[in-house]
């Protein structure tokens, strides 16, 4: 995968982690995110579907001309808070 939806892939993999789902329930985190989705905080939701959105317009060719915004725009973020 392109290094443009890492900074996504981080942020909701840590989301995750922290989430009731795994720290009180004891499930994994990848069975949250595919069987209770409406457990998961807010944030964590909204990162999901910012991954999906990234990796998705990783096809779209006319993404790919210009670039993947999703992907930038996370990145610019996760700049900003080690700095």
């Amino acid at each position: 995968m392109s290094s443009s939806c890492d900074a996504l892939l981080r942020a909701l993999k840590t989301c995750l982690l922290e989430s009731d789902c795994v720290q009180k329930h004891g499930r994994l985190p990848s069975h949250c995110l595919k069987h209770h989705t409406d457990e998961l905080p807010q944030s964590c939701q909204n990162l999901r579907k910012a991954t999906f959105e990234c990796k998705r317009n990783m096809l779209d060719m006319r993404k790919r001309f210009r670039g993947n915004t999703v992907g930038m725009d996370a990145e610019k973020l996760s700049r900003e808070r080690q700095s």
